[in-house]
């Protein structure tokens, strides 16, 4: 394989297989059925069928497919256990790899970006990617002053494959996530076309690093790498060692998933008050637990700018909803836009639907697992319950919109590495506005 396929003929039809396959698959179950197999079982193979179809297909697009892959992954907690291991299997390599550009593009790239004697700043360069993503790879490498460095190289053609796919994965989304309970996927797509550009300029992504890396330095439980040198398609780093999320969520220690969850979820909270940018890429691959403890974060393309940190409007909310004041809770969020003028909402069904949303913070530490994701999601989209229409009848402002993407993001991961976190005290540290009451000898 050669550059990011851009030719959106070729990615097109790609994509189009998608709804072409889920619908064999159906006809395909069908037939088992009448042939006399389990319908459990038949069921079970066709996740795993639709599951691998899916992401192989997004995974060897790479680009804006790829991407659309990665903002979905962190939603296979929602699905039912006996459904959720193919899928968990595909969704962890497509967070962390994919086909790999040869040597020779690789070195394109880099003559491309610093010249004929690029080779002249490194002591040494591996060709072969340790990672491969939605629009870059990245190469482990010795920096001419001896540090180890990650080289990341955006895929020839990438802008260009992203418009296309984004464009495509619209047509096909619906088709593709009605294994999501509840996923309104519109939103998804808006925010990851809003994020492109930003995404594709390795120099806006350096400067981000960098003001995160300003802001942690010396830190003793986020660590974020130095940037050495980039350009537009080209990043440079020092290099960070550790264990991903992505594999401590497939086998590591609760001690380790613990810590880990425990500095994810500060870091997600902390980082708009601290440096003034929210960390908009919240998938297992984009973090690491280091061999000291800290948490180690990577890839800084999509960020969301928050010059005075988080909206004041967050903690104070959440507090009247601790406390139970439902006139109140309702009312502060028609303030802000969540219900808007003219809708009405009962204030008492409005704070039930919220509960599963409040329930970690009711305790002094919480336990995050896949189950409880499930109950939440069952929670919110079982029409029969006398609260489903409650979520009908809410909005998200778009100030919001990538606040509230990131934080369902963070929730979906700490549930993939099952960590009890001390989250009441975290909130009530670093969220604005936030007051909430003694812990209930109940709660």
């Amino acid at each position: 394989m050669s550059d990011l396929p851009s030719n959106a003929v070729s990615r097109a039809f790609k994509l189009a297989t998608l709804p072409v396959g889920f619908a064999g698959r159906a006809a395909w179950g069908l037939g088992k059925r009448i042939g006399g197999r389990p319908a459990e079982l038949v069921a079970l193979e066709m996740q795993a069928r639709a599951a691998e179809q899916l992401f192989a297909v997004l995974g060897e697009l790479k680009g804006g497919a790829m991407k659309f892959g990665q903002a979905l992954s962190i939603f296979e907690s929602a699905l039912p256990e006996e459904a959720a291991a193919p899928y968990r299997a595909m969704l962890t390599k497509l967070q962390d790899s994919a086909p790999a550009l040869p040597p020779d593009r690789v070195h394109a790239v880099l003559t491309q970006e610093f010249g004929p004697r690029w080779r002249s700043r490194f002591l040494e360069f591996d060709d072969e990617a340790v990672a491969a993503a939605s629009i870059g790879q990245v190469h482990r490498a010795v920096w001419k002053d001896g540090r180890e460095i990650a080289v990341k190289v955006q895929y020839p053609g990438a802008a260009k494959a992203l418009l296309s796919d984004l464009a495509q994965v619209s047509r096909v989304a619906r088709v593709a996530t009605t294994w999501i309970p509840g996923l309104d996927i519109d939103p998804v797509l808006e925010e990851l076309r809003g994020r492109m550009a930003e995404e594709l300029d390795y120099r806006m992504e350096a400067s981000s690093q960098k003001a995160f890396a300003q802001a942690y330095a010396g830190d003793a439980h986020v660590a974020v790498p130095q940037v050495v040198a980039f350009s537009q398609r080209v990043l440079v780093s020092e290099w960070l060692p550790g264990t991903p999320l992505s594999s401590l969520i497939d086998k590591g220690e609760a001690a380790d998933r613990d810590a880990a969850g425990t500095a994810y979820m500060r870091f997600l909270l902390e980082g708009p008050g601290r440096c003034g940018l929210l960390h908009a890429d919240p998938h297992p691959g984009n973090f690491r637990l280091l061999p000291d403890g800290r948490l180690g974060v990577l890839d800084f393309g999509a960020v969301k700018h928050l010059p005075t940190g988080l909206p004041d409007d967050m903690g104070r909310l959440l507090t009247l909803g601790i406390d139970g004041d439902a006139v109140s809770t309702l009312a502060g969020l028609r303030e802000i836009g969540f219900v808007r003028d003219g809708v009405d909402v009962d204030a008492e069904r409005l704070l039930e639907y919220l509960e599963p949303f409040i329930a970690p913070l009711r305790v002094d530490e919480f336990h995050f697992s896949r189950e409880w994701l499930r109950e939440v999601f069952a929670h919110i989209n079982d029409p029969r319950k006398p609260n489903y229409t409650v979520g009908m009848r809410l909005n998200l402002p778009a100030e919001y919109l990538l606040i509230h993407r990131v934080w369902l993001g963070g929730i979906g991961v700490l549930c993939q590495l099952g960590a009890t976190v001390p989250g009441r005290a975290t909130v009530d540290e670093l969220i604005p506005g936030s007051d909430l009451p003694p812990v209930s000898a109940s709660a």
